[in-house]
């Protein structure tokens, strides 16, 4: 892998930072991008400032990255955020689009930014760090479930457009993953009463999930090996349990899978 260069989003913890960090130990010269700015450097990669949803500071990130390496072999698109379990009806369209905003069209945003490149240079894979959740429902999280959905849509579609310049364009699914995503969860901004007793049970039982859920360096392999095969898939699994919900909603009756979810976030 020496002398490939990869551009990663979201990269000061978490996902993002245990991918940079991985990608960096197999060979690759990685840049990470956090909207805090190049405090710190990770681990064996160098940061640098980036706002997803600010269309000068992604062209300001990638000329830099073309500036001093002369090219992006590899995106990948993890930065997002989302809100707190809470009711699709407690979240104004402000906030709906401003996780659309950062979910979804950071990602595109940035793709349009390496895509000249990639082109020019006659290859590239562009990975989306998505979700389960771009193939299951979530309730009381439909906001960030819709926004991993039009993930899902907007990298196959892209695929099929880029296999004539050698670029492909892939989904990692990881499930519950322990990060600190949660610290930059935001609060639904028009809660309402109605929905209070069922959003707290989900948020317990979500917490007790997340105590036993797999560390962020599963999807980090997941992602070493969508980006290490000559040909990939359209979209990987990262860990056991996401396979197994990929495999049940192939497989599985609606219905099963429909009621499964149901009793497993303890709804009514």
């Amino acid at each position: 892998m020496n002398g490939k260069i990869a551009l990663v989003t979201g990269a000061s913890s978490g996902i993002g930072a245990a991918t940079a960090a991985r990608l960096a130990q197999a060979g690759w010269t990685v840049f990470g991008t956090s909207r805090r700015g190049p405090q710190v450097d990770g681990a064996g990669f160098r940061m640098l400032a980036l706002d997803v949803t600010s269309d000068a500071s992604v062209a300001a990130a990638v000329e830099a990255v073309i500036r001093q390496a002369g090219r992006i072999d590899l995106l990948v698109n993890n930065a997002g955020f989302g809100v707190a379990a809470a009711g699709a009806e407690e979240s104004s369209i402000a906030q709906a689009q401003a996780v659309f905003d950062t979910n979804f069209f950071g990602a595109v945003r940035m793709t349009r930014a390496v895509l000249p490149h990639m082109r020019a240079q006659g290859g590239g894979r562009i990975l989306h760090i998505g979700s389960v959740l771009g193939f299951l429902p979530m309730p009381y999280g439909a906001l960030y479930a819709a926004s991993k959905h039009a993930i899902e849509g907007y990298s196959e579609s892209l695929d099929h457009e880029l296999r004539n310049w050698d670029i492909r364009s892939v989904v990692i699914e990881p499930a519950y993953t322990r990060t600190p995503f949660d610290a930059n969860l935001i609060e639904p901004d028009a809660k309402l009463d109605a929905y209070h007793a069922v959003r707290t049970a989900v948020v317990r039982r979500i917490q007790d999930i997340m105590a036993g859920a797999d560390g962020p360096e599963v999807v980090a392999e997941a992602v070493l090996k969508a980006v290490t095969v000559a040909r990939p898939k359209l979209r990987y699994t990262a860990g056991g349990l996401a396979a197994r919900l990929r495999f049940l909603r192939t497989f599985a009756p609606a219905a099963m899978l429909d009621a499964g979810m149901r009793k497993d976030l303890q709804l009514a």
